[in-house]
């Protein structure tokens, strides 16, 4: 009986031990300085698995306090630019353990003299895909994703932070596998809060298989995260400035936990885009010319605010809620200077046009993710999202019209959009080699675009009928895939075929005109890759696209702002189709890294901008206008080559060059009129970078687009540079970047339309932007290295 009662006080008394908590706390500070260190990271761990048992971050008088149940642990503390330190002696009689004062040592060891081998990154092919594993390159220490994005071949990160793949900007951005509200929004630079030692990898996907959506893209960028994402609070701020007008502030935070992670941002400020056009318009059968030479200013004000969360249910599931509200106030000033010429170049009526535009327009974006990982596999996943977003705008723009001719116009615009999509995608090894994927999607996008144009008549406002209406747009995507892929070295192949219906239906309320379309779509793809050996691998793909009418060439009705020049939609628009194939290689020679890719492209019912003209009556005199109104108008028949090459043998040099080629056959008719020609198309990019003593990075960029034809357009050629200097103070807990946008304002988009009754010049440019920010991390996050410009 005592042996029972002495066992059984035991078992109680192991229990009350287990289930008692002890409490530590403590003090960081500087080793040299004695100053409280805020913000750094504080972790327990078992002394085996080295998993974190429990963490959080000093307050801001660089004090800690945690509690534990755990028996035996260690205590590991650290903050950027300090040497980790580590405790595995405690006294754990005591129910509370004051460690008193943590001295951490400054890392006075300078990232410009640190030699990293044997983790470089590299690029690797895999069926339908080309992935970049972000090693420990000193070009990408401390940098932001944006800028791990752009040492990416084919894809570029122009000065505000637009992607491009291949030179286009219809790509695709994803996080792990899935959209995300870092990627979303236009100008809001958010992936410069990832920085690059939070990626596992990159993904390029040039030519999708069927498991996305078959909408015209260029394709598909998808950043994946390391699993042990940093712990505690972690963020950033930023402030820009900036010629013309850019001013902002930016602030990151992030807050992560076993369970838990809370995501925030908020940024606020004032940008000015500034512009100089001028355009010609000449009537070949008359004589009589009209040049009209302007300049435009758009004023803009913003205010961003995201704030999301993602619940760690336990290791295989996780839900994520995130929300992103937007404000943007704009003002636009612009100014049209017209003076017409005669037969004999002589000039007759001058006038000018000025427009006053004022605009609010409010964003909001909101999103529902459940992720499920299977414990059989690691690819064994389950992803659904609910998605939604919606876009207001509501703008009044002022046209007045003085010297030889005068007028008063006002138009009025109250815009409405909201898009919903609903995704599920399952994915299942069958064995090694095998895998099957599948799912569905369906999105929703639903507008109402009411537009008004008054004209002022002996100081009254008159609607005018002839431009004003409703114009509803309502479109339906249902889409349903499935692929098996086998992959085994050295070569693997992926078949799959995607299903959709789009179900679109136009309505201009005012004339009561409909128009409905329904149509069921099929898009297979095909991917193969081989690996012939470590330095040269080979992959092929194939699929079928379709790049659907987008609203605003739908809509017949835009605003007037160069009353002589005007631009049309067409409701009546069908979709383009495109075939699509693909052959890439990878070779590695020494120090240098090279892609090639060929690529042949056909496209159906493409859409081209037909340029007409038509008769108008200004103050009872007849003047002549161009119209340019979308069409579908034949086939285009498209041949490319691509190179991509970078040499990095020298620790402080980088060099990398992008550069292709294209060759298009184009058949057309319309009305009646031939358009088939061929003409070819190419572009090319050099960039140095160079990291400099005293923790200073410079990188120049050079640029070259060629001259191309269109239908009835020709386009010319464009130089431009862009620079930037980043230096890096603080250990690299602060950052001061320097960057020029076309340095020698040389970029300038011209173009001319020759046809047997008219002829029209255009050109528009920019000019030189300069930006100066200033961005510091804190906690574990490092500072942004690119500026939060709007894309363009």
């Amino acid at each position: 009986m005592k042996k029972i009662l002495y066992l059984t006080c035991l078992f109680l008394l192991g229990i009350f031990a287990h289930g008692q908590e002890l409490e530590l706390r403590g003090l960081v500070v500087d080793k040299t300085t004695g100053q409280p260190i805020e913000f750094a990271t504080v972790l327990l761990a078992d002394p085996e698995t080295k998993k974190p048992i429990t963490g959080l971050t000093t307050d801001l008088d660089g004090r800690f306090k945690m509690t534990t149940d755990a028996t035996d642990f260690f205590m590991e503390i650290s903050f950027i630019g300090y040497i980790k330190t580590t405790i595995d002696q405690f006294d754990k009689t005591k129910k509370r353990i004051d460690l008193g004062s943590i001295t951490l040592e400054q890392d006075v060891q300078n990232l410009s003299e640190v030699t990293v081998t044997g983790e470089k990154s590299t690029t690797e092919f895999k069926l339908d895909k080309r992935v970049f594993n972000v090693g420990k390159d000193l070009s990408s220490a401390g940098a932001s994703a944006l800028e791990v994005l752009n040492n990416i071949p084919s894809v570029t990160v122009d000065i505000e932070g637009a992607v491009s793949l291949r030179g286009s900007q219809g790509v695709q951005m994803l996080i792990n596998g899935k959209p995300s509200v870092l990627t979303s929004g236009d100008g809001t630079n958010a992936l410069g809060t990832i920085t690059a030692d939070m990626i596992e990898k990159i993904e390029v996907i040039t030519n999708p298989s069927a498991k996305y959506e078959a909408a015209g893209t260029s394709g598909i960028l998808n950043i994946v995260l390391k699993k042990d994402e940093k712990q505690g609070l972690n963020g950033s701020v930023t402030l820009n400035t900036g010629i013309p007008d850019n001013h902002s502030l930016g602030l990151s935070l992030n807050r992560r936990s076993e369970k838990l992670n809370l995501f925030s941002q908020i940024g606020i400020g004032r940008r000015s885009f500034p512009s100089d056009n001028r355009s010609l318009n000449r009537n070949l059968e008359n004589g009589v010319s009209v040049e009209n030479i302007g300049d435009h200013t758009k004023n803009e004000k913003f205010y961003n605010f995201i704030l999301g969360a993602d619940f760690f249910l336990n290791e295989n599931n996780v839900i994520t809620l995130s929300g992103n509200y937007a404000l943007e106030q704009e003002d636009e000033i612009g100014n049209n200077n017209y003076t017409e010429y005669d037969a004999s170049n002589q000039a007759g009526n001058r006038w000018t046009r000025v427009e006053d535009t004022e605009a609010t327009n409010p964003k909001w974006q909101y999103e529902l993710q459940y992720k499920s990982d299977f414990t059989d596999h690691e690819d064994h996943d389950l992803l659904f999202s609910a998605m939604g977003s919606s876009f207001v705008k509501d703008s009044e723009t002022n046209f007045t019209t003085t010297g030889d001719r005068q007028a008063l116009e006002r138009n009025l615009t109250d815009f409405g959009e909201n898009e919903y999509t609903f995704k599920l995608d399952y994915t299942r090894p069958l064995s090694e080699t095998y895998t099957i994927e599948t799912g569905a999607q369906y999105a929703i996008n639903d507008v109402s675009n009411d537009y008004e144009v008054l004209t002022n008549t002996d100081g009254n406002w008159v609607t005018d009928s002839n431009q004003t209406n409703v114009f509803n747009y309502d479109q339906g995507v249902l889409g349903v895939y499935g692929t098996v892929g086998f992959e085994k070295d050295p070569w693997g192949i992926k078949l799959g075929l995607r299903m959709e219906n789009t179900n679109l239906e136009t309505y201009l309320e005012t004339d009561d005109v409909r128009n409905v379309q329904d149509y069921t779509d099929f898009f297979p793809s095909a991917h193969t890759s081989y690996k012939f050996s470590e330095e040269l691998s080979l992959q092929a793909g194939y699929s079928r696209r379709i790049s659907r009418p987008h609203l605003w060439i739908l809509n017949p009705f835009f605003v007037q702002r160069d009353i002589l020049n005007i631009r049309r939609g067409n409701p009546n628009l069908l979709p383009e189709y495109t075939d699509s194939y693909e052959v890439t290689s990878i070779f590695k020679l020494g120090d240098v890294s090279m892609n090639l890719a060929a690529f042949h492209r056909y496209t159906t019912d493409i859409i081209e901008d037909v340029v007409t003209t038509e008769e108008i009556v200004i103050e009872g005199e007849t003047v002549t206008r161009t119209v340019s109104t979308p069409e579908n108008v034949g086939t285009a028949k498209t041949y490319g080559l691509e190179m991509n090459a970078k040499y990095s043998a020298i620790r402080w040099m980088t060099l990398s060059m992008d550069a292709n080629y294209g060759y298009f056959e184009r058949d057309g008719e319309y009305e009646g009129q031939v358009f088939d020609f061929t003409g070819n198309r190419g572009g090319g990019r050099f960039i140095a970078k160079f990291k400099l003593p005293a923790d200073i990075d410079v990188e120049a960029t050079g640029n070259y687009r060629s001259g191309y034809r269109e239908l009835q357009e020709v386009r010319e050629p464009q130089y431009f540079m862009d620079m930037g200097v980043r230096k890096k103070i603080l250990k690299g807990k602060a950052i001061l970047n320097l960057s020029i946008r076309d340095v020698f304002a040389s970029r300038k988009f011209e173009s001319t339309t020759s046809q047997p009754t008219f002829y029209l010049e255009n050109s528009r440019q920019r000019g030189r932007f300069v930006t100066f920010g200033v961005s510091f991390g804190f906690g574990k996050g490092e500072a942004m290295e690119f500026s939060g410009q709007k894309r363009f």
